[in-house]
Protein backbone atom coordinates (compact mmCIF):
# COMPACT_ATOMS: atom_id res chain seq x y z
CA UNK A 1 0.00 0.00 0.00
CA UNK A 2 1.03 3.61 -0.48
CA UNK A 3 1.55 6.10 2.33
CA UNK A 4 -2.11 7.15 2.06
CA UNK A 5 -3.61 4.05 3.69
CA UNK A 6 -2.64 2.60 7.06
CA UNK A 7 -5.16 -0.26 7.15
CA UNK A 8 -7.97 -1.80 5.11
CA UNK A 9 -10.82 -3.40 7.08
CA UNK A 10 -13.15 -6.02 5.60
CA UNK A 11 -16.43 -5.70 7.54
CA UNK A 12 -17.98 -8.72 9.18
CA UNK A 13 -21.35 -9.72 7.73
CA UNK A 14 -24.05 -10.24 10.33
CA UNK A 15 -27.61 -11.45 9.89
CA UNK A 16 -30.03 -9.73 12.26
CA UNK A 17 -32.96 -11.99 11.53
CA UNK A 18 -33.33 -11.55 7.77
CA UNK A 19 -31.67 -8.15 7.80
CA UNK A 20 -27.95 -8.07 7.07
CA UNK A 21 -25.40 -5.54 8.29
CA UNK A 22 -21.72 -5.10 7.49
CA UNK A 23 -19.88 -4.18 10.69
CA UNK A 24 -16.62 -2.33 10.04
CA UNK A 25 -16.00 -0.87 13.51
CA UNK A 26 -14.96 -1.87 16.06
CA UNK A 27 -12.33 -4.14 14.50
CA UNK A 28 -9.75 -6.17 16.37
CA UNK A 29 -7.01 -4.14 14.66
CA UNK A 30 -8.68 -0.75 15.04
CA UNK A 31 -11.37 0.02 17.59
CA UNK A 32 -11.95 3.70 16.76
CA UNK A 33 -11.37 6.35 14.10
CA UNK A 34 -11.53 9.71 15.85
CA UNK A 35 -14.64 9.48 18.06
CA UNK A 36 -16.30 6.86 15.80
CA UNK A 37 -16.40 3.52 17.62
CA UNK A 38 -19.16 1.69 15.72
CA UNK A 39 -19.88 1.69 12.00
CA UNK A 40 -22.53 -0.55 10.39
CA UNK A 41 -23.83 -0.60 6.84
CA UNK A 42 -27.50 -1.61 7.07
CA UNK A 43 -28.67 -3.51 4.02
CA UNK A 44 -29.39 -2.97 1.24
CA UNK A 45 -32.43 -5.03 2.15
CA UNK A 46 -35.86 -5.57 0.62
CA UNK A 47 -38.99 -6.36 2.61
CA UNK A 48 -42.25 -7.81 1.35
CA UNK A 49 -45.53 -6.04 2.25
CA UNK A 50 -46.23 -6.45 5.94
CA UNK A 51 -42.56 -7.03 6.79
CA UNK A 52 -39.86 -4.71 8.10
CA UNK A 53 -37.34 -4.24 10.87
CA UNK A 54 -38.19 -4.47 14.55
CA UNK A 55 -35.33 -3.54 16.83
CA UNK A 56 -36.96 -3.65 20.25
CA UNK A 57 -36.16 -1.10 22.98
CA UNK A 58 -32.56 -1.28 24.15
CA UNK A 59 -30.29 1.03 26.19
CA UNK A 60 -27.20 3.15 25.48
CA UNK A 61 -24.82 5.15 27.67
CA UNK A 62 -21.95 7.62 27.16
CA UNK A 63 -22.25 7.84 23.35
CA UNK A 64 -24.26 9.37 20.51
CA UNK A 65 -25.97 7.25 17.87
CA UNK A 66 -26.14 8.56 14.30
CA UNK A 67 -28.66 7.09 11.86
CA UNK A 68 -28.28 8.11 8.21
CA UNK A 69 -30.26 6.48 5.39
CA UNK A 70 -29.74 6.23 1.65
CA UNK A 71 -33.07 4.51 1.03
CA UNK A 72 -36.18 3.62 3.03
CA UNK A 73 -37.43 4.75 6.43
CA UNK A 74 -36.97 3.85 10.11
CA UNK A 75 -39.26 5.00 12.91
CA UNK A 76 -37.34 6.05 16.03
CA UNK A 77 -38.95 6.05 19.50
CA UNK A 78 -37.08 6.80 22.72
CA UNK A 79 -37.48 7.08 26.47
CA UNK A 80 -37.57 10.89 26.24
CA UNK A 81 -40.85 10.58 24.34
CA UNK A 82 -39.56 11.43 20.85
CA UNK A 83 -41.16 9.69 17.88
CA UNK A 84 -39.37 10.55 14.64
CA UNK A 85 -39.16 8.86 11.23
CA UNK A 86 -35.73 9.03 9.61
CA UNK A 87 -35.62 9.28 5.82
CA UNK A 88 -32.80 9.52 3.26
CA UNK A 89 -30.41 12.44 3.67
CA UNK A 90 -31.68 13.44 7.13
CA UNK A 91 -29.93 12.87 10.47
CA UNK A 92 -31.24 11.36 13.69
CA UNK A 93 -28.64 12.21 16.35
CA UNK A 94 -29.36 10.70 19.76
CA UNK A 95 -27.02 11.59 22.61
CA UNK A 96 -27.30 8.88 25.24
CA UNK A 97 -25.30 10.66 27.93
CA UNK A 98 -26.06 9.09 31.30
CA UNK A 99 -28.59 6.75 29.68
CA UNK A 100 -31.36 6.45 27.12
CA UNK A 101 -33.52 3.70 25.62
CA UNK A 102 -34.84 3.57 22.07
CA UNK A 103 -36.44 1.32 19.48
CA UNK A 104 -36.05 1.28 15.70
CA UNK A 105 -38.84 -0.16 13.60
CA UNK A 106 -40.50 -0.03 10.22
CA UNK A 107 -43.64 2.09 10.60
CA UNK A 108 -47.11 0.62 9.99
CA UNK A 109 -47.45 2.94 6.97
CA UNK A 110 -44.19 1.75 5.36
CA UNK A 111 -45.21 -1.90 5.82
CA UNK A 112 -48.26 -1.49 3.59
CA UNK A 113 -46.15 -2.03 0.49
CA UNK A 114 -42.84 -3.62 -0.39
CA UNK A 115 -39.96 -1.48 0.88
CA UNK A 116 -36.18 -1.19 0.73
CA UNK A 117 -33.80 -0.14 3.45
CA UNK A 118 -30.18 0.95 3.11
CA UNK A 119 -28.05 3.20 5.28
CA UNK A 120 -25.33 3.63 7.88
CA UNK A 121 -25.62 3.51 11.61
CA UNK A 122 -22.65 4.73 13.62
CA UNK A 123 -21.83 5.44 17.24
CA UNK A 124 -19.76 8.42 18.31
CA UNK A 125 -18.03 8.27 21.68
CA UNK A 126 -18.38 11.34 23.88
CA UNK A 127 -15.46 13.11 25.55
CA UNK A 128 -15.10 12.18 29.21
CA UNK A 129 -16.57 15.46 30.46
CA UNK A 130 -19.74 14.92 28.36
CA UNK A 131 -20.30 11.21 28.94
CA UNK A 132 -22.79 11.70 31.79
CA UNK A 133 -24.64 14.69 30.32
CA UNK A 134 -28.41 14.70 30.08
CA UNK A 135 -29.67 12.53 27.21
CA UNK A 136 -31.18 14.30 24.21
CA UNK A 137 -32.47 13.63 20.71
CA UNK A 138 -32.26 15.94 17.69
CA UNK A 139 -33.55 15.46 14.13
CA UNK A 140 -32.09 17.41 11.21
CA UNK A 141 -33.97 17.18 7.89
CA UNK A 142 -31.95 16.69 4.73
CA UNK A 143 -32.43 20.25 3.51
CA UNK A 144 -30.83 21.64 6.69
CA UNK A 145 -27.45 20.02 6.00
CA UNK A 146 -24.79 21.69 3.83
CA UNK A 147 -24.47 20.24 0.33
CA UNK A 148 -21.35 20.94 -1.74
CA UNK A 149 -21.64 20.56 -5.51
CA UNK A 150 -18.64 20.52 -7.81
CA UNK A 151 -18.23 19.05 -11.30
CA UNK A 152 -18.41 15.28 -10.86
CA UNK A 153 -18.78 15.54 -7.09
CA UNK A 154 -21.62 16.02 -4.61
CA UNK A 155 -21.08 15.99 -0.84
CA UNK A 156 -23.38 16.38 2.15
CA UNK A 157 -21.78 17.31 5.48
CA UNK A 158 -23.64 15.15 7.98
CA UNK A 159 -21.84 16.29 11.14
CA UNK A 160 -18.83 18.36 12.11
CA UNK A 161 -16.80 20.46 9.69
CA UNK A 162 -15.16 19.56 6.38
CA UNK A 163 -14.41 21.09 2.99
CA UNK A 164 -15.20 24.57 4.30
CA UNK A 165 -18.72 23.69 5.50
CA UNK A 166 -20.13 22.96 8.96
CA UNK A 167 -23.19 20.85 9.75
CA UNK A 168 -25.83 22.25 12.16
CA UNK A 169 -25.67 18.99 14.13
CA UNK A 170 -24.20 19.68 17.57
CA UNK A 171 -21.08 17.61 18.22
CA UNK A 172 -18.97 17.35 21.35
CA UNK A 173 -15.46 16.88 19.96
CA UNK A 174 -13.62 17.84 16.74
CA UNK A 175 -14.92 15.51 14.00
CA UNK A 176 -16.28 15.25 10.47
CA UNK A 177 -18.78 12.98 8.71
CA UNK A 178 -19.45 13.41 4.98
CA UNK A 179 -21.59 11.56 2.41
CA UNK A 180 -19.77 11.85 -0.95
CA UNK A 181 -20.80 10.83 -4.47
CA UNK A 182 -18.05 10.79 -7.08
CA UNK A 183 -18.83 10.53 -10.78
CA UNK A 184 -16.61 8.34 -12.95
CA UNK A 185 -13.36 10.14 -13.68
CA UNK A 186 -13.58 12.56 -10.74
CA UNK A 187 -11.11 13.16 -7.91
CA UNK A 188 -11.39 14.28 -4.29
CA UNK A 189 -8.60 15.35 -1.95
CA UNK A 190 -9.31 14.31 1.65
CA UNK A 191 -8.11 17.21 3.80
CA UNK A 192 -5.37 16.67 6.38
CA UNK A 193 -7.23 18.49 9.14
CA UNK A 194 -7.97 15.74 11.65
CA UNK A 195 -5.57 13.28 13.25
CA UNK A 196 -7.67 10.25 12.35
CA UNK A 197 -9.58 9.79 9.10
CA UNK A 198 -11.40 6.89 7.54
CA UNK A 199 -13.44 6.22 4.43
CA UNK A 200 -16.00 3.55 3.65
CA UNK A 201 -16.94 2.60 0.08
CA UNK A 202 -20.72 2.08 -0.09
CA UNK A 203 -21.01 1.51 -3.85
CA UNK A 204 -18.67 1.46 -6.81
CA UNK A 205 -14.90 1.46 -6.42
CA UNK A 206 -12.14 4.02 -5.99
CA UNK A 207 -8.42 4.34 -5.52
CA UNK A 208 -6.95 6.18 -2.53
CA UNK A 209 -3.41 7.31 -3.20
CA UNK A 210 -3.32 4.69 -5.94
CA UNK A 211 -4.53 1.80 -3.76
CA UNK A 212 -7.77 0.16 -4.98
CA UNK A 213 -10.80 0.01 -2.68
CA UNK A 214 -13.98 -1.89 -3.45
CA UNK A 215 -17.53 -1.56 -2.17
CA UNK A 216 -17.78 -2.75 1.42
CA UNK A 217 -14.20 -1.90 2.41
CA UNK A 218 -13.17 0.59 5.08
CA UNK A 219 -9.78 2.29 4.77
CA UNK A 220 -7.98 3.96 7.65
CA UNK A 221 -5.97 6.84 6.22
CA UNK A 222 -2.47 7.45 7.50
CA UNK A 223 -2.29 10.39 9.89
CA UNK A 224 -0.82 13.54 8.40
CA UNK A 225 -0.62 12.20 4.85
CA UNK A 226 -2.79 13.58 2.07
CA UNK A 227 -5.00 11.18 0.15
CA UNK A 228 -6.47 11.71 -3.30
CA UNK A 229 -9.53 9.63 -4.10
CA UNK A 230 -10.09 8.76 -7.75
CA UNK A 231 -13.22 7.15 -9.17
CA UNK A 232 -12.94 5.12 -12.38
CA UNK A 233 -16.68 4.38 -12.08
CA UNK A 234 -19.45 6.18 -10.20
CA UNK A 235 -18.77 5.72 -6.49
CA UNK A 236 -20.47 6.42 -3.18
CA UNK A 237 -18.13 6.97 -0.23
CA UNK A 238 -18.55 7.94 3.44
CA UNK A 239 -15.72 10.05 4.90
CA UNK A 240 -15.38 10.35 8.68
CA UNK A 241 -13.03 10.82 11.62
CA UNK A 242 -11.75 13.42 14.01
CA UNK A 243 -9.53 13.77 17.04
CA UNK A 244 -8.97 10.73 19.27
CA UNK A 245 -10.65 10.65 22.67
CA UNK A 246 -8.54 8.01 24.39
CA UNK A 247 -9.40 4.43 25.31
CA UNK A 248 -13.04 3.42 25.35
CA UNK A 249 -14.64 0.21 26.57
CA UNK A 250 -17.49 -1.26 24.54
CA UNK A 251 -19.85 -4.03 25.56
CA UNK A 252 -23.18 -4.70 23.81
CA UNK A 253 -24.82 -1.26 23.45
CA UNK A 254 -22.69 0.41 26.10
CA UNK A 255 -19.61 2.58 25.51
CA UNK A 256 -17.66 4.34 28.25
CA UNK A 257 -14.21 5.52 29.27
CA UNK A 258 -14.74 3.64 32.54
CA UNK A 259 -15.16 -0.14 32.70
CA UNK A 260 -17.03 0.11 35.99
CA UNK A 261 -19.62 2.38 34.33
CA UNK A 262 -20.48 -0.39 31.89
CA UNK A 263 -20.96 -2.79 34.79
CA UNK A 264 -23.31 -0.26 36.41
CA UNK A 265 -25.29 0.00 33.16
CA UNK A 266 -25.59 -3.79 32.94
CA UNK A 267 -27.03 -3.92 36.45
CA UNK A 268 -29.40 -1.03 35.72
CA UNK A 269 -30.81 -2.67 32.57
CA UNK A 270 -31.06 -6.07 34.24
CA UNK A 271 -33.00 -4.59 37.15
CA UNK A 272 -35.27 -2.35 35.05
CA UNK A 273 -33.86 0.99 36.21
CA UNK A 274 -33.65 2.60 32.76
CA UNK A 275 -36.62 4.71 31.68
CA UNK A 276 -39.07 2.96 29.37
CA UNK A 277 -40.04 3.94 25.82
CA UNK A 278 -43.65 5.20 25.92
CA UNK A 279 -45.99 2.89 24.04
CA UNK A 280 -43.49 0.00 23.92
CA UNK A 281 -43.93 -3.16 26.00
CA UNK A 282 -41.10 -5.22 24.54
CA UNK A 283 -37.37 -4.92 25.24
CA UNK A 284 -34.12 -6.68 24.38
CA UNK A 285 -32.84 -8.61 27.42
CA UNK A 286 -29.29 -8.14 28.62
CA UNK A 287 -27.11 -10.70 26.78
CA UNK A 288 -25.29 -13.33 28.78
CA UNK A 289 -21.70 -12.26 29.49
Amino acid sequence: MTNSIELIIEPRLRDLGGFSVRRALPDVRRHMIGPFIFFDQMGPAEFAPGKGIDVRPHPHINLATVTYLFEGEILHRDSLGYVQPIRPGAVNWMTAGRGIVHSERSSPESRRAAQKLHGIQSWVALPAEAEEREPCFVHHPADSLPVLDQPGLRMRVIAGSAFGATSPVEVFSPMFYVDAHLAAGSELEVPVVYSERGLYVVDGSITAGGDPLAAGQLAVLRSGDSATLRAAVDAHVMLFGGEPLGKRFIWWNFVSSRRERIEEAKDAWRSGKFAAVPGEDEFIPLPED
